[in-house]
C-alpha cells in the first residue's frame, strides 16, 4: 500500500526583533503565522534597544519548537553581560532580563540556539558567511561556536570570542582568534574591503555610502551561492531580496516595520513598529 507523506509545514522568516514584544505579538496574530503547523524562524537578535526585550524572549521560547532561532550579536552581548565578560551600554534593555525570576531559563535556553539553519533550501545566518566558506564550511564552523556554548564553559567561551581581530579568515587560525572571525562574520558582518576580504565592522550606513567596502555578498570569489541566505543585522539595507541573498532586518526598533517573509515564495507581511522608535 503506498503512503502519501504530509505536505512540509510552511516556513515564514522574522527579521530583527530587538525587544519589540509588541510587533511581535501583531506579527505572530496574522492568520497566516498564527497556524499552529507554521514554523517560524527567526534571524537573530531576538533582544536589546527595544522596549520589551524580556516579553520578546518569553514569547519565542514559548512557541516551543515551532520556532527556529539563530544567535544575533545583540543574543550575544546578552550572554556576554551574563557571564561578565561585558557591561550593559547606556541604550541596552536588558535589565529586565536580568531580574526575571526565569532568567536562568531563559538564558540556558538561548545559549543553546544556533548561529546558523540550513534547511529548506536556505541558509539563515545574522549577518553574513565570508566569501572564503562555503555553505558545508560555515555549518562546521558554526557549529564549533555552538558546541562551545552549549558546554559547561561557556562564559569562557563567550570571553574568547568577543574582540575585532583578526579581521580575515585563515583555515590555520586556532583558540580565540579563529573563534572571534568566525563570530564577528557570522553576527556582526555587513561590508568587507573590495581589495583583499578584510572585514570591516565601522560602517553602518548603506551599501553604496562607503568607498572601498562592499557587501559581504557582493565580494568576488564568494563560494556560499548553493543556496539562498536570509539574513538580518543590516537596517541600513532594509528589506533586500535576490536570488542569492535576502535582508530582513527593516529596523523594527528604529520605529519602521517588523518583517516576516515566507520562505518558499518570499510573500511579504509587515507590522509597524511605530512605538518601538
Amino acid at each position: 500500500m503506498n503512503t502519501v507523506s504530509a505536505p512540509a509545514s510552511d516556513v515564514w522568516v522574522i527579521g530583527d526583533v530587538q525587544g519589540c514584544a509588541g510587533a511581535l505579538r501583531g506579527l505572530l496574530a496574522h492568520p497566516d503565522l498564527a497556524d499552529p503547523a507554521t514554523e517560524i524562524w527567526f534571524a537573530g537578535d531576538l533582544v536589546n534597544r527595544g522596549p520589551d526585550s524580556l516579553g520578546a524572549l518569553r514569547l519565542i521560547r514559548g512557541l516551543g519548537h515551532r520556532a527556529r532561532v539563530i544567535l544575533g550579536n545583540h543574543d550575544l552581548h546578552l550572554l556576554a553581560v551574563v557571564a561578565g565578560v561585558r557591561k550593559q551600554g547606556k541604550s541596552d534593555t536588558l535589565q529586565d532580563i536580568l531580574d526575571a525570576p526565569d532568567r536562568d531559563a531563559l538564558i540556558d535556553w538561548l545559549r543553546r540556539q544556533p548561529l546558523l539553519v540550513r534547511d529548506r533550501g536556505h541558509v539563515m545566518v545574522h549577518a553574513g558567511i565570508l566569501p572564503a566558506w562555503t555553505l558545508d564550511q560555515a555549518q562546521a564552523l558554526a557549529h564549533e561556536i555552538e558546541t562551545a556554548l552549549q558546554g559547561p564553559a561557556w562564559q569562557q567561551a563567550v570571553h574568547d570570542f568577543y574582540g575585532e581581530e583578526p579581521l580575515q579568515w585563515h583555515d590555520d587560525l586556532q583558540g580565540p582568534a579563529r573563534m572571534r572571525v568566525i563570530v564577528n562574520a557570522l553576527t556582526r558582518m555587513r561590508v568587507c574591503h573590495a581589495e583583499d576580504g578584510r572585514m570591516d565592522f565601522h560602517h553602518k550606513g548603506g551599501p553604496r555610502d562607503a568607498p572601498g567596502l562592499l557587501p559581504w555578498f557582493e565580494l568576488p570569489g564568494r563560494r556560499s551561492h548553493a543556496e539562498p541566505v536570509v539574513f538580518g543585522h543590516w537596517s541600513a539595507l532594509g528589506l533586500n531580496i535576490r536570488a542569492d541573498t535576502i535582508c530582513l532586518d527593516t529596523g523594527c526598533v528604529w520605529g519602521r516595520a517588523l518583517t516576516a517573509l515566507q520562505l518558499r515564495d518570499h510573500r511579504i507581511i509587515q507590522h509597524s513598529c511605530a512605538h518601538c522608535a
